[in-house]
């Protein structure tokens, strides 16, 4: 099955994470947690669900995985301050393997700079943001464009399940490269 790298680090929004990681790892998928620090536990905002990060975002490239899972909340907001994961998002969008996007997600898209011309979704405080980035804002529970999923809020987390697992069902679990070309 496939290998996803989730991106988080403090102030995540805690069932932006825990729900899709379990719909994840329920459908046989391994997550390994990227964040600033490997070793470092980071916690969600509101019911402080604790993460162990497994590697640091400076020392992983797009190459050991399959997808990418972003969960929303503060995280990429304090993610995008530093280099290394902006970077790493922005190789990821660029190998065109699924990046799985969710509430305030798109604020590290945004400053990797890779939603120029795509449509998203995100959360309302964002919506400009995502406009001035060059990308349509889609007000939809889910929006797939080419590898990008993405939602709005909680709300909208069994859609973004659904999605994000028929992307790695439509890619092939680890064959995502080879098939996210065939697509082209």
């Amino acid at each position: 099955m496939s290998r996803i790298a989730v991106l988080i680090t403090d102030m995540f929004e805690d069932v932006e994470y825990t729900q899709p990681a379990e719909a994840f790892r329920k459908a046989g998928h391994n997550l390994v947690h990227v964040g600033l620090t490997q070793g470092e536990t980071v916690h969600g905002k509101k019911e402080q669900t604790p993460v162990t990060i497994d590697r640091a975002a400076s020392d992983v490239s797009p190459d050991e995985f399959d997808a990418l899972f972003i969960p929303g909340g503060y995280s990429p907001d304090k993610l995008r301050a530093h280099d290394a994961p902006v970077e790493f998002v922005r190789r990821f969008v660029e190998s065109d393997k699924p990046v799985f996007a969710i509430c305030h997600a798109p604020q590290l898209l945004i400053t990797a700079q890779v939603i120029r011309g795509r449509k998203i979704t995100g959360w309302k405080s964002i919506i400009q943001d995502i406009k001035n980035a060059g990308a349509e804002y889609i007000d939809r529970d889910v929006v797939v464009d080419r590898n990008l999923v993405s939602s709005r809020k909680p709300d909208d987390i069994p859609a973004f399940i659904e999605a994000s697992l028929a992307k790695l069902e439509e890619v092939g679990g680890g064959k995502a490269k080879t098939a996210a070309a065939e697509q082209r």
